[in-house]
């Protein structure tokens, strides 16, 4: 854009570069160098951070801080570490630097920084730090610009993914919302004995005592936000990504690759090299992103963020049609709209704001009331009424009510809640340490900045206790030195009353039936020494359980899946192939802690289980057998019953004579059409026994039972061969039919069409859940033909006949066939002829 850049110092400088190129200590190191300079950085955190650095070197008199919460400007001072939005453009100075040049591309605060790039200069140097991927744009902006590149000190490589309880010592995960941070930083406090936690909501003082935890060593892992992407300096040797997706304030979206540069290059400061990879549920990196990163090649920007500087506060309309007014030139686009025009374009459209705002002045004091940061984020209109109460007392009374501001402050003072509660309340004291900070708005600017800034030391110090109480386990960090140092003779181990295993205070797996299942993020060295410290605590327990197991009822125990048998809500046998189906045989599962003797007393306990549960369930076949025993003509009959589990898919039946059926129903079992079996079986309990039994007979695992309630239901090809008749399936053509009520329809059709063929009922189809088509095909497997209905003829009145059914020709007991076809070569082919 020609002309932005003339007029402007000649010594521009921007210093470009990855991170870990020492651009921040140049710039420090260059504007200490002159009489006066002002430098500023993207986060009140950095503000702060440098700010301690600079007073360390020149003393407190002669170096400034200058934020929105904070102003520290003596006398005398000379140098001024500022927020960029905070900078004192009005006031002189040798040097001037913006650190993070690239954000001017940010669509929230881009438009800030793209004001500095262009008009911000220092009398002698200015100094303009940040990502290669400006290059080209402030070439073109800033013109007169030298640009110095400079490498990263370290290297930079990609880990690819690791377990969250797999990271190494000395790494950093990173996520993108609070309640992520909280899961990930209680799993590693469970796992690996805690972490620091780190999020741009904090306050510099909760900031700097969590970083203390890390960088003593009391915690070996560090779980923060994208905010120590900026300039925060730890000693990180791995950076993990929870996820690579954020919500911007606007949509949620992935990084860029710059992005996860930005933050991955936290990893290995100075010249210790560093890695960087996925984590937890974060898919791996893609490999043109994570070669991008290694190579910090990134594509350049083409936009960066814009928004008029030049205002006119002749009148709120003119005010608000200069901040709207269309970017000048390529290269420079609108961001999106900033918290204080969204405010200032609600607060016009109120008579009384427009009556008081009359006057360049008062509608430059309307703005600055606007630009109130909005920390809080409430998603209500509680910013926009804060900013309207403001500006009102200001237009009316030139200073905010004294008894207003105190209230307003000592009801944030409050150390009490939990995390989230003092986070708001910490949003809630920067926002009156930003009004306090104001001396033309408030009486006795200097008391309020101090009593508020007594409020969020109160805050932060108990924030900071609350976060490490909830995700630093001091005891636990502990533990995990004694183990990595081999001592684990002398550790003290116990196991809870829910088989939690307990060494020096850290859970390091369960104990479930007669098995120590250890914690997975137990590997190496360490599980053996987890392994040999639970082994010790079990020597008493498992004795106990075998005893516990030995009196349980046997509402205790349960059938599992694959046969088992569960004790404990684990796994403790399983069911073998035994004597006879109604017998399986009990299998204990292997278990190092148990003997022979406590193997084989477990066995009788759960054998007694099972066999009690069979005569529970399958009772009325048991009973029918042992009532076989008296009339003999039926003890054969009995037994194959009992060894197909209660049911029989055969005509057998069907050649019972009327007493043999009487005599075999008063025992409990019905012999029908299709087969013998026992009625009370079908229920879905003994129905769910049998199918277990079969199973365990047959070695394979029995597939599961239809819906109780269900008459009939389509083949199922995929069940074993034989389990569907066993279990009372009466295949009809292309579906099953559930025996019992086959027999039942099958009577009643036998005994409606005794004489003559009968008219087919309505609702056949509906008493099968069948379609009405597939009728014909069903009723001939039941031994029915079905004559299909008259069509009535021309001249022909009435309706037409019905549907007609018809039996088909069977062989009953006591009833000889009318012709028999015997062989011609058979030895009673001769008989055959005679008697016809």
């Amino acid at each position: 854009m020609p002309g932005l850049g003339s007029g402007f110092a000649p010594r521009v400088k921007a210093v470009l570069g990855p991170t870990n190129t020492g651009k921040t200590h140049l710039a420090i190191e260059r504007m200490l160098a002159h009489a006066s300079g002002i430098i500023g950085f993207p986060l009140r955190l950095l503000a702060r951070e440098n700010y301690d650095r600079m007073v360390a070197l020149k003393g407190a008199r002669h170096v400034a801080l200058i934020t929105g919460e904070e102003k520290i400007v003596p006398p005398d001072a000379r140098w001024f570490s500022c927020t960029v939005e905070a900078m004192p453009l009005d006031r002189d100075a040798e040097f001037l630097a913006v650190d993070e040049i690239q954000l001017c591309a940010d669509p929230d605060r881009g438009h800030v920084f793209t004001d500095r790039l262009l008009h911000a200069r220092g009398l002698v140097e200015t100094m303009l730090l940040g990502a290669e991927t400006i290059r080209p744009l402030l070439q073109r902006l800033v013109p007169q610009a030298s640009v110095e590149t400079r490498p990263r000190l370290s290297q930079l490589t990609h880990a690819g993914p690791t377990k969250l309880v797999r990271l190494p010592p000395r790494s950093a995960v990173v996520a993108f919302s609070a309640s992520e941070v909280y899961a990930i930083a209680e799993l590693i406090r469970r796992r690996r004995g805690g972490c620091a936690v780190v999020m741009g909501r904090l306050s510099p003082r909760t900031r700097n005592a969590q970083v203390a935890l890390y960088q003593d060593k009391e915690v070996d892992f560090l779980v923060a936000t994208d905010a120590i992407g900026m300039g925060l300096n730890m000693d990180v040797n791995h950076v993990a990504f929870a996820s690579l997706g954020k919500f911007d304030g606007h949509r949620p979206r992935r990084l860029t690759p710059a992005e996860v540069a930005q933050i991955a290059g936290r990893a290995g400061r100075g010249m210790r090299d560093g890695t960087f990879g996925t984590t937890a549920q974060c898919p791996p990196l893609a490999e043109d992103v994570a070669a991008a990163v290694e190579a910090h090649s990134f594509e350049p920007l083409d936009q960066l963020c814009w928004r008029n500087s030049d205002l006119d506060l002749s009148h709120v309309d003119a005010l608000l049609a200069t901040l709207m007014a269309a970017p000048p030139g390529p290269g420079l686009v609108k961001g999106n709209d900033a918290a204080d025009l969204e405010t200032l374009a609600a607060l016009t459209r109120e008579p009384e704001i427009r009556r008081l705002a009359q006057g360049r002045r008062m509608v430059g004091r309307l703005w600055e009331a606007c630009q109130i940061p909005d920390f809080r984020k409430l998603a209500d209109d509680t910013h926009t009424r804060l900013c309207a109460r403001v500006f009102g007392h200001i237009a009316r009374d030139q200073h905010l009510p004294t008894d207003w501001l105190a209230g307003q402050i000592s009801a944030l003072a409050r150390a009490d809640g939990d995390i989230d509660t003092l986070m708001q309340r910490l949003a809630g004291i920067r926002v009156w340490s930003y009004i306090a900070a104001r001396p033309d708005w408030v009486h006795d600017s200097i008391h309020w900045q101090s009593r508020a800034r007594e409020v969020e030391d109160l805050l932060s110090d108990a924030l900071h206790e609350r976060l490490t109480s909830r995700f630093v386990d001091r005891r636990a960090a502990h533990l995990m030195r004694r183990l990595d140092g081999g001592g684990a003779q002398e550790l003290l181990s116990a196991v809870t009353r829910r088989g939690e295993v307990i060494v020096e205070g850290h859970p390091v797996g369960r104990v479930g039936g007669f098995r120590f299942f250890p914690d997975p993020a137990a590997e190496g060295e360490e599980r053996r020494l987890v392994l040999r410290a639970a082994r010790r605590a079990l020597r008493d327990e498992i004795p106990r359980r075998v005893a516990l197991a030995e009196q349980a009822p046997d509402s205790g125990f349960a059938f599992g899946p694959d046969h088992t048998l569960v004790w404990d809500s684990v796994p403790i046998a399983r069911l073998r192939r035994g004597s006879s189906v109604l017998r399986p045989r009990v299998q204990i599962l292997e278990s190092e802690f148990l003997d022979g003797a406590q193997r084989e007393r477990l066995r009788d306990r759960l054998q007694r289980f099972v066999d009690d549960s069979v005569r529970r369930e399958l009772g009325p076949l048991l009973s029918a057998a042992d009532r076989a025993r008296s009339p003999p003509e039926f003890r054969g009959l009995l037994h194959r019953l009992t060894e197909a589990l209660g049911l029989i898919v055969s005509e057998e039946g069907d050649q019972i004579g009327p007493k043999g059926r009487a005599s075999l129903k008063a025992i409990g079992v019905k012999a029908g059409r299709f087969g013998l079996f026992v009625p009370a079986l079908l229920k879905p309990r003994p129905a769910a026994m049998r199918a277990r039994l079969w199973g365990v007979h047959h070695g394979v695992t029995a597939p599961e039972l239809p819906a109780p309630g269900l008459v009939s239901l389509p083949r199922q090809p995929h069940w074993p061969s034989g389990f569907g008749e066993t279990m009372g399936w009466l295949e009809a053509g292309p579906v099953l039919l559930r025996l019992d009520v086959a027999e039942r329809v099958a009577a009643e059709l036998g005994w409606a069409t005794r004489r003559s063929p009968a008219a087919m009922p309505a609702v056949l189809a509906s008493r099968f859940s069948l379609k009405a088509d597939l009728l014909p095909v069903v009723l001939r497997r039941l031994g029915f033909r079905v004559l299909p209905a008259g069509v009535a003829s021309p001249g022909e009145f009435g309706p037409p006949a019905p549907a007609m059914l018809l039996p088909l020709r069977r062989r009953r007991a006591g009833v000889e066939p009318v012709a028999t076809s015997v062989h011609a070569q058979h030895p009673f082919a001769a008989l055959a002829v005679l008697k016809r």
